[in-house]
Order: structure tokens, then sequence, then C-alpha cells
């Protein structure tokens, strides 16, 4: 089913508002991520979780006036759904722990213990390290493979293209103070893989039209093949967003990965349509590299449009034929 026939849609005349969208969000980000950094789960930043699901109601502020009573009162108390509450503390011992539970159901009820985890800090710096080399092995290997499957320079706009996606999705959790845990940084590496995906197709069809003897300008040539995968791109992203957002409403505790996947679908599908090609004309523009592709001044009855495209490719086959 095709949502958006015809379109003739001006992205790279548009390019700057795009990028003025992009830096504003990023700006942002950048100032939380300066004044409230990331907030790292246990994984990464190590300790104990205790999840506790009381029977009876309870509140932040009882839990907090229990543990003023022992040794972690600057601990993280987060309420979950109804009576359930999620304690995040420094590293503590078994005792200690014992301690405090014995306390939480001395005076403010029975509970159910849900979750307890706990992480080392070494583990959690050890953790920290892998997340951040897995993400730049992922660079490498997208840079390898879009090198030789297209050129160099495609490589380098896709990857600043997913640089931009990962720089917002890290902004958004970082405004929204969410916890970065590994299936966060599972569903960052997903969010890479999808923005990839879509930002291939569009640069395939911008070779398949680059090839054509018509020889256009590169302008409207990226104009042309981001139109002509518009449909198919948009169709892939809606998709998507239905089953991440069943998984949102209803995933429980992977409401977070499904947040960032949802984040990454939207972010990653802006980019791949208004980014990626703008990117790839500014690239060719300043490092003066020159593309299969001849400038040539507009004329009326060589005008760019998917029809002529068509008849270009025809009459290529009738020749060979």
């Amino acid at each position: 089913m095709d949502i958006i026939k015809n379109t003739d849609i001006k992205f790279v005349k548009n390019r700057k508002k795009f990028y003025k969208i992009s830096a504003a969000i990023i700006i942002i980000g950048i100032i939380s991520l300066l004044f409230q950094g990331l907030n790292y789960g246990i994984d990464f930043a190590g300790g104990t979780l205790l999840q506790l699901d009381f029977e009876t109601d309870a509140s932040i502020a009882e839990i907090r006036n229990v543990l003023e009573e022992t040794t972690i009162a600057s601990s993280t108390i987060q309420s979950f759904s109804g009576n359930e509450f999620v304690i995040r503390t420094d590293d503590i011992t078994l005792q200690q722990r014992e301690e405090i539970l014995e306390k939480l159901n001395a005076e403010i009820g029975p509970f159910e213990v849900l979750r307890i985890e706990m992480v080392g800090p070494v583990i959690g710096e050890s953790l920290k390290g892998l997340a951040v080399l897995a993400i730049i092995f992922a660079f490498i290997g997208i840079i390898l493979y879009i090198t030789v499957r297209f050129e160099f320079r495609y490589a380098i706009t896709s990857i600043i293209a997913l640089g931009h996606d990962i720089l917002i999705a890290l902004a958004i959790l970082s405004l929204l103070q969410k916890e970065i845990t590994i299936p966060i940084i599972a569903a960052i590496l997903t969010i890479v893989g999808y923005s990839l995906n879509n930002t291939i197709v569009i640069f395939d069809r911008l070779r398949e039209n680059l090839r054509t003897k018509m020889r256009p300008v590169l302008e409207k040539t990226i104009d042309l093949s981001i139109n002509q995968s518009l449909t198919r791109t948009i169709n892939t992203a809606i998709t998507t967003l239905l089953p991440v957002l069943a998984l949102y409403f209803f995933g429980g505790t992977l409401s977070d990965f499904a947040f960032v996947l949802l984040i990454g679908i939207v972010v990653g599908t802006y980019s791949s349509i208004c980014m990626a090609g703008p990117l790839l004309l500014e690239l060719k523009k300043r490092s003066n590299i020159s593309f299969n592709t001849t400038v040539q001044p507009e004329k009326t009855d060589n005008k760019i449009t998917g029809d002529n495209v068509k008849k270009s490719i025809k009459g290529k086959r009738k020749k060979k034929k």
C-alpha cells in the first residue's frame, strides 16, 4: 500500500532546516550530559539492587525514613507500578542486606522480594568498557561493509548519520534520566542496524539513478532517490513501530528497552530520509571528490523524474539486445 504517492519533496533544498533541528536537539542533549550525565544502572555503576513488592500501601518517603536509620540513607528509590519499588545502593554485605529487609518488614509491612542484584565496581567498569568496544566494532564493521558495497564516502556519511541517531538517543535518555543498563546498550546497537538498513536502501536507489545515461544534477538525483524510497521507508517504520509499541506498553521490565527502540526508529527514519542524502552532498562539496555524474544546466525536455529514469534504463537495455 502506497501511503505517499508521487512525492517531489525538496530534501536537499531544505537540508539546513533539518540540520538546525538536529543541532538544537543535540546541543540540549550535550548540556544535559554535561550537567546531569547518564544514569548508569547497576550493570555499569556497580552496587546492590533490591526490587520489592509490598503487600500494603507504601511510599518512597516511608522507605526513605527507614533507610535513614541504616547505612544506606543515600540510596536511590524508584517507584514502579502499585506498591513495587526498586532500591539502588552501594555495594553492601549479606548481613547489611538482611538487616535492611528486616527493618522494612517491621516498619512498613510484609513484602515480596522480586529481584536482588549485586555487581562489584570492577565488573561494572569492565562491562562499561565492553559496551563501548561493542559500539566501536559495530562502526568499524559498518565502514568496511559499506565501503565494499558502495564507496568509502558513503560509509563516512552513514557513520555520521548513525552518530547523529545515537547522540539524540543518549540526549533523550540523559534528559529523562533513564537507567543505562545492558539491555539499553543492546537497544542502541539495534538502532544502529535499523537506521543503517534504511540508509542503504536510499543509497542503493541513488547509485542506480546515478548510473543512468542522463548524468543528472546530483542534488536532484538525491531528492529523486529519497522520494522514490519514501513509501518503502515509512511503511517499514510503521510496521516496526507497532510491535515495539506493544512491547513498550505490555513488556513490563522490557519497557525501557522498547522506549529506546521507539526513539531509534523515529530518529533513524528521520536521519535516513532527511540527513543521509544531504550529508553525502556536503561531503562531496567539501572533499571535491568527483561522483559518477556531470552537472548540466537543467533543460525542460530533460527534467529528472521517475518516468524519465525508467525510460533511460529501458533504452539502455534495448541497445544491449
